[in-house]
């Protein structure tokens, strides 16, 4: 892989910046955007990020910061899902604190959000309070978003509980958007003046990145993967007009800054930030080190989510909109479909009468049919470990080691097909007393991070199995029976 991102001066010059910020005040609620633990699509647009990196750094600060997770009340009552992960955003926050807790890091509690008295949710109280999680319950804030002097009143923020925090830097992390993580910034901020305590708020969000053009393929991939949210990029007025200088920055930070604005004025007396813009701590835009290799990255990420919209509005989880907004994304580029080079291979190997998936392998593209004994997947993976591993197109499984699964298979009710997950089972099997099979498994995460397409839409266990491969999927809206 191609790196276009430099992870190690990232990590030094973003720390620096988030100490810096944290030391203007006595306490400061840090509102952090994104995924904290495993940032997919940073990972993906910006190849050489890491994943964790966020984590990581904060790693360096683990004795001065605590965590606080949100989560709105309505996004449990509806089961809202994290789709790359397939759990609902209650799981979500369960795996974030576990997760937390085992890299040392302190968690302090759980916010739940526009809470109205919902079954579900005092279900999911319970559930927190007998894990001895602390739970806080946050109602509509009187006043918001018009009403400045109601919501920095007893009878606004006054009306949330205190949460009682130790530490001088205050992480504040939720599963999604919506989740309410600025407003308990600012209810806390709220409550620590009342105190006599200093405290300030700032936002570390990897996208929009403030100071790549607007049109940088980087800044339209994060407008493709929020579509469904109808998030737009714009040049940050306020910025420009204090320094005369552009900045990007996302319509709804930009809309709500003027209020914000005041509630933090009148909160702490202070009147340090001129921008939506000033607000951030994102230093991502100064690790670029290879622009094409970038703007490539985000340019195939944009084709994998309109694909992904595509599928969801075929499954009736998303309105036309969304898929249609990326389209027009993707005109702006000059970039159809076959930007992503694995598509057109499968379609072209359906029209022999069969779905396909192709799979990018090193730098060739191989495909896999479905057959009477496997599913595509389980194809496609088998011909592409045999590529890399330099293998003859050989008979790698062994009878003895198929027929008790497609047995078993049968005796449950399945259909008498070897999913991915099978096959790899089988090939790890096989490889104890099979040199060649062994050969080929040991090639398995040379497939991560690569592309691959379907001619339907890949469900079930090959899907599952397939992320947990690190394979950037992309499928055709079309179903088909697989298992």
């Amino acid at each position: 892989m191609k790196i276009g991102f430099d992870n190690k001066k990232y990590v030094k010059i973003q720390s620096k910046k988030i100490k810096e910020r944290f030391k203007l005040f006595d306490k400061l609620y840090l509102e952090v955007g994104g995924k904290l633990f495993d940032d997919s699509h940073a990972a993906r647009i910006l190849p050489g990020f890491k994943n964790d990196v966020k984590i990581s750094m904060f790693k360096e600060l683990k004795n001065d910061l605590e965590i606080i997770f949100c989560i709105n009340a309505g996004d449990i009552e509806k089961n809202k899902t994290r789709g790359e992960y397939g759990i609902t955003y209650d799981q979500e926050i369960i795996k974030l604190i576990n997760q937390s807790k085992k890299m040392g890091f302190s968690v302090n509690s759980v916010v739940i959000t526009m809470y109205n008295n919902q079954p579900s949710v005092d279900k999911f109280i319970k559930k927190l309070n007998r894990n001895n999680i602390k739970t806080y319950i946050h109602t509509f804030t009187k006043g918001y978003p018009t009403d400045v002097d109601t919501i920095i009143s007893e009878e606004g923020y006054g009306a949330n509980p205190y949460i009682e925090t130790t530490k001088k830097l205050i992480l504040v992390n939720a599963p999604g958007p919506g989740s309410g993580k600025l407003a308990t910034c600012l209810s806390q901020i709220y409550h620590e003046n009342k105190r006599g305590i200093d405290a300030g708020y700032a936002k570390f969000e990897t996208f929009p990145v403030w100071n790549l053009p607007l049109k940088h393929p980087v800044n339209l991939a994060y407008e493709a993967a929020t579509a469904d949210l109808k998030d737009v990029n714009i040049i940050d007025p306020f910025h420009l007009e204090k320094y005369g200088k552009i900045a990007v920055n996302y319509n709804r930070d930009v809309e709500t800054f003027p209020i914000l604005k005041n509630i933090l004025s009148k909160l702490s007396n202070k009147d340090i930030y001129n921008s939506p813009t000033d607000m951030g701590v994102n230093m991502v835009g100064f690790c670029i080190s290879n622009e094409e290799v970038v703007e490539d990255a985000s340019k195939k990420e944009i084709v994998r989510r309109y694909y992904n919209e595509l599928n969801n509005y075929k499954l009736g989880l998303c309105d036309e909109d969304t898929y249609k907004k990326i389209n027009l994304l993707m005109n702006e580029l000059n970039i159809d479909e076959n930007y992503l080079d694995v598509v057109k291979p499968a379609l072209e190997k359906k029209k022999e009468g069969c779905h396909v998936i192709a799979i990018k392998a090193g730098r060739k593209i191989i495909t896999g049919r479905q057959t009477d004994l496997m599913t595509p997947a389980g194809s496609v993976i088998l011909n592409a470990l045999k590529h890399l591993s330099k293998i003859p197109d050989i008979y790698l499984l062994s009878p003895s080691v198929i027929e008790p699964i497609l047995k078993l298979k049968k005796e449950m009710g399945k259909e008498e097909r070897l999913n991915l997950s099978d096959v790899l089972t089988a090939l790890s099997i096989s490889s104890v007393t099979n040199p060649t099979a062994a050969k080929a498994l040991s090639g398995i995460t040379k497939l991560q991070g690569t592309d691959a397409h379907a001619t339907y839409i890949v469900t079930g266990s090959d899907k599952t199995t397939l992320k947990e491969l690190k394979i950037n999927l992309t499928c055709e809206n079309e179903y088909i029976d697989e298992e």
